[in-house]
C-alpha cells in the first residue's frame, strides 16, 4: 500500500496536470454547493435566523434527557448544538449536494476514469445519486450505533454507586466523545470511497458501500491521514468566511461590492478544496485497487497492476521474483 505522502503527491500532480480543467469546468460546477455552504453560517449565526436551528436543538436535547443521558454532561450540549448545525446545513444545502456537488464529482471521476473531457459525466450522475443517498442512510445508522451503545452505558452507569460520581461521569463523556469521532470518521471515509467507486465501477448504492468496506479494509488509517488534511482545509476556508465576511457583517456593515467579491472569491476557493479532496480520494481508490490485485497474484511469479494511458487504464505484468 503506497505511504500517504506518496497519494497526495500523485494527487497534487494529478490535478496539475488537468489544471485547466478542474478550475474552471468542474470548480464552476461546484461552486453553488460551496456558496451554499458558506451562507448556511450566516442563517446559524445570526440571531435573526429562522426557528430551524433553535427547534432541532431543543428536540435533540429532549430527546437526549429522554433516553437517560445525564443533561449535566458539557459532552451531550456540545454534541446537541453541533448536532442541530450539521442537520440545518445538510436541509439547506440539499438541493446543491444533490445536483452540483455530485456533478461535480462526476465529471472528476469521469476524467480520470477516461483521461479525456468529451464524454459527458451525466451517465455516472445517477449512481452517484443513489450511492450518495444510501450513504446518507449509514450515516444515520451509524450515529443510531453509537447513541444506543451510550445509552445502554449511561443507564448502566445510572444503577450503579458510580452514578453519582462526577468523574466518572467525565470519564465516560469523554470515552462517549473518542467512539462517536472514530465511528463517524471511518464512516465518512467509507461513503466517499463508495461514491468513487459507484462511478469508477459503475456500483450503484449499498453495493458501493460493501466494495468500499472490503476494499478499505487494513488501510484504515492511510485513509483516515488522508481525509485530516483535506477536513482541516475545508474548516479553515470556512473560518476564512466567517473572518472576513460573517464578522464584519455582524458589526453592522451593509454588504457592497468588495464584500461580495472577497465572498465569492473564498467560495471559489471551497470548490477548489472540494475538487482537491475529490481527487485524493480517486488516487486513493486507484491505490487500494492495485494494492488489491498485487496481495491476490503476490504467491506467482509477477505482478499485476492498473496503469494509467492517454486512452485509459491497462493492466501491466511485471515479472518478480517468485515467493516462498
Amino acid at each position: 500500500m503506497e505511504k500517504t505522502t506518496t497519494i497526495i503527491r500523485t494527487s497534487v500532480y494529478t490535478f496539475l496536470q488537468n489544471y485547466q480543467y478542474f478550475t474552471t469546468t468542474v470548480a464552476f460546477l461546484a461552486f453553488p454547493f460551496s456558496a451554499s455552504i458558506l451562507v448556511s453560517q450566516v442563517f446559524l449565526t445570526s440571531s435573526s435566523s429562522s426557528s430551524l436551528l433553535p427547534s432541532i436543538y431543543n428536540r435533540l436535547k429532549t430527546l437526549f434527557q429522554a433516553a437517560g443521558f445525564p443533561p449535566s454532561s458539557e459532552f451531550f450540549t456540545i454534541l446537541s448544538l453541533k448536532l442541530s448545525q450539521t442537520i440545518s446545513s445538510s436541509i439547506f444545502t440539499l438541493p446543491f449536494t444533490l445536483t452540483f456537488l455530485l456533478l461535480a464529482k462526476a465529471s472528476i471521476i469521469q476524467a480520470l476514469k477516461q483521461h479525456h473531457h468529451k464524454v459527458s459525466s451525466f451517465s455516472l450522475f445517477n449512481p452517484l445519486f443513489f450511492t450518495h443517498i444510501c450513504n446518507s442512510f449509514l450515516i444515520l445508522s451509524a450515529n443510531a450505533t453509537v447513541f444506543a451503545v451510550l445509552f445502554f452505558a449511561f443507564n448502566f452507569l445510572e444503577g450503579t454507586r458510580f452514578s453519582s460520581s462526577p468523574n466518572w461521569l467525565l470519564f465516560l463523556s469523554a470515552t462517549g466523545a473518542v467512539l462517536y469521532s472514530i465511528v463517524l470518521a471511518n464512516a465518512l471515509i467509507i461513503c466517499n470511497l463508495a461514491l468513487v467507486i459507484s462511478g469508477m465501477e459503475k456500483t450503484t448504492g449499498y453495493m458501493a458501500i460493501l466494495k468500499a468496506c472490503v476494499l478499505i479494509r487494513g488501510r484504515t488509517s492511510t485513509a483516515l491521514s488522508l481525509a485530516l488534511p483535506a477536513n482541516l482545509l475545508l474548516a479553515g476556508i470556512e473560518a476564512l468566511f466567517q473572518y472576513r465576511i460573517l464578522r464584519v457583517y455582524h458589526h453592522g456593515r451593509i454588504p457592497d461590492l468588495s464584500m461580495g467579491s472577497e465572498g465569492v472569491l473564498i467560495a471559489y476557493l471551497y470548490s477548489i478544496s472540494v475538487v482537491l479532496d475529490t481527487v485524493v480520494s480517486c488516487i486513493f481508490y486507484k491505490s487500494c485497487k492495485t494494492s488489491c490485485l498485487i496481495e491476490q497474484e503476490g504467491r506467482y511469479s509477477y505482478q499485476i497492476e492498473i496503469v494509467e494511458g492517454e486512452t485509459g487504464d491497462y493492466v501491466s505484468v511485471k515479472n518478480i521474483e517468485e515467493l516462498p
